[in-house]
């Protein structure tokens, strides 16, 4: 109890600055608008709601609701719409910035919180592939006379779980990888099928729980992690893992990171969205972000290779 007390006075007494700061990772895997725009007026929000109550899960929840509103108006191709629904989306952001750093302040950290942290990212872009999807339906596919309908879903759907899906759970992994490189397992979210799949095995033969869903999910997605990464893989488990060539060699990459995360995909989103060519935003997977994608994995696993040899 008195640590948590001592705790708590440790927060009251620093500065917005300081919080701020302590809440960034790292330089190397901070993207500008987070650092400059998300990431204080998510801990602005995170601080209000510390003082009315409010629980990092119930922030993640009203995160994912906005986010589904903002699906919604993105269906409509009317200007207003569209405007609101970037209003949404942003505030959603901010939520997703803010119950991190409200569970940091409150020590309030949960495995609920965390499944529902990795479901308000899916849900997002559903909702948004959905609303292209919708919005497309009844329209021609350019330069034919054909309306997109069956084919307009089919594409998102290719685009979204075949493409996307791929981009950003690597990118994750990277960012992951490097933090633990600079910070160690305190600093990094790092985390194996092996051991993921220990703890669930041990939670199975205690009975239904919350936190048993949450690592039978966060199991299959180290896995497949794992599965995208077999260089890595061998070289991490080599005994001199020359940790400042590999960060010298992964600093570049994080960059790449970066851009197949949320930020530039939402700029996109919104841009496609006003233009009133929304079809363009599932074909940016397959333009834009599959070969930064391939490039990123070839470059990372190349340097795990060398440095294994």
């Amino acid at each position: 109890m008195n640590y948590f007390v001592s705790l708590h006075a440790n927060m009251e007494n620093k500065g917005f600055s300081q919080l701020l700061s302590e809440s960034l990772k790292s330089n190397d895997t901070e993207e500008w608008l987070d650092v400059w725009f998300t990431r204080p007026i998510g801990l602005a929000v995170a601080l209000v709601c510390r003082r009315l109550g409010i629980t990092p899960n119930m922030v993640t929840v009203t995160g994912i609701v906005l986010s589904v509103v903002a699906g919604w108006m993105f269906t409509h191709s009317d200007l207003t719409y569209n405007i609101v629904g970037i209003a949404l989306l942003m505030a959603s952001n901010f939520c997703d910035s803010a119950d991190g750093q409200l569970a940091r302040l409150t020590n309030n950290k949960t495995s609920i919180g965390r499944m529902l942290d990795g479901l308000s990212g899916d849900v997002c872009f559903f909702c948004l592939y959905l609303a292209v999807v919708i919005r497309i339906w009844d329209t021609p596919i350019p330069f034919t006379d054909i309306k997109w309908q069956w084919w307009g879903l089919l594409f998102c759907a290719l685009c979204g779980l075949r493409i996307h899906t791929p981009q950003s759970t690597l990118a994750d992994y990277y960012r992951q990888i490097h933090l633990w490189f600079i910070k160690g397992e305190r600093g990094s979210e790092l985390d194996s099928y092996a051991k993921e799949l220990r703890i669930y095995d041990d939670l199975k033969q205690k009975g239904w729980s919350w936190e048993r869903v949450f690592h039978y999910f966060y199991k299959n997605y180290c896995k497949k992690q794992e599965r995208l990464t077999p260089h890595f893989q061998t070289y991490f488990k080599s005994a001199d893992l020359q940790r400042e060539r590999f960060i010298e060699g992964s600093r570049p990459l994080m960059k790449f990171t970066n851009i197949l995360t949320f930020n530039t995909r939402a700029i996109l989103y919104y841009i496609t969205a006003l233009v009133n060519l929304p079809w363009l935003f599932p074909l940016g997977d397959i333009v834009l972000f599959q070969p930064l994608y391939l490039y990123m994995r070839h470059r990372h696993e190349h340097l795990c290779k060398t440095l294994t040899n």
